[in-house]
């Protein structure tokens, strides 16, 4: 999970995105982004909306009255969010959060720090994270080795370790993400010389 920098002192944290509405009575499902959203969404938690300039929302902030999960699904009610027009409103708007640099949850970075780490495969460099992006899905590190530049998903199961002290970030990558397969080569190679001898 990344954020954006902004001022001095203060960064945003981007923690959800509300997908679509939930009921008659102003609901809105979240697609998360965070790993402790019932800290992050208690009641009177306040979220700076990212929303198209045309939308009346923009430049305003919700607050949270009610978090809930229903049928597996995390759910939002907001302030001043009293019924589904309401909440339709708010569709595809991303939610983010102020917090203080020096109350960063675990498992969270700010694209600067990110950007400029060597990215180690078994104790050895195969690359540098030159930026990340956000994607609505997970965040991508991109990560230049040799010519190419490599988009690697940010999630736990193939970037387990941040190191920011030691200047790296650790990946197990899935075979073929970092180089080409000799195998599927060779085994093309083969199969052309059967049926060649055939």
């Amino acid at each position: 999970m990344v954020s954006k920098d902004r001022n001095q002192g203060k960064n945003q944290l981007r923690v959800g995105r509300l997908v679509k509405a939930h009921g008659l009575k102003g609901a809105l499902k979240l697609e998360l982004y965070t790993d402790n959203p019932e800290r992050r969404f208690v009641t009177g938690a306040e979220f700076t909306l990212q929303v198209p300039e045309a939308s009346p929302w923009h430049g305003k902030t919700v607050t949270v009255r009610e978090y809930r999960v229903m049928n597996g699904n995390p759910v939002v009610f907001l302030d001043d969010v009293d019924d589904r027009t309401a909440a339709e409103g708010l569709v595809k708007a991303i939610l983010w959060i102020d917090q203080d640099v020096s109350e960063v949850e675990d498992n969270a970075w700010f694209d600067h720090q990110l950007v400029g780490l060597d990215v180690v495969r078994d104790d050895t460099v195969v690359g540098r994270v030159v930026r990340v992006e956000h994607m609505p899905a997970q965040d991508l590190l991109i990560v230049k080795s040799g010519e190419q530049e490599i988009m690697v998903p940010f999630v736990e199961a193939i970037v387990p370790t941040v190191d920011i002290a030691g200047g790296r970030v650790v990946v197990t990558p899935p075979a073929g993400l970092f180089e080409e397969l000799p195998d599927a080569a060779g085994d093309a190679a083969e199969s052309a010389d059967a049926d060649a001898s055939e």
